[in-house]
């Protein structure tokens, strides 16, 4: 092999390792979410089918609420820990506004 042939590998190999190192992360892998490797969304169906069975026939009220609660008051206590208490972080994070985070936080009574 040629030494411009053993360049033209290198400099290859440098592209890809670079490419893998800086990737778009829209182009990535699905990372598992769990230990199932499941998204939110299944593991969320597989809960309300799980309320379903066990009401056993009664018929609940209130299910979105009780659903949006179940679901923020975690989310937003563990973004705030991630966030290290920083609420303009975590309203970015979160894709709301920090007067909004603010409210729900005391609704939550995190605050």
């Amino acid at each position: 092999m040629k030494k411009s042939d053993w360049n033209v590998l290198l400099d290859t190999h440098h592209i890809i390792k670079y490419q893998e190192k800086f990737q778009n992360p829209m182009t990535k892998k699905t990372k598992k979410f769990n230990g199932e490797g499941k998204q939110l969304s299944f593991q969320v169906a597989k809960s309300l089918r799980k309320y379903f069975r066990e009401l056993d026939g009664e018929f609940p009220i209130n299910m979105y609420g009780m659903v949006l609660k179940e679901v923020e008051q975690p989310l937003l206590e563990i973004i705030m820990k991630q966030c290290k208490g920083n609420q303009t972080h975590a309203s970015k994070m979160l894709g709301i506004n920090r007067g909004t985070l603010r409210t729900k936080l005391k609704e939550y009574k995190l605050l």
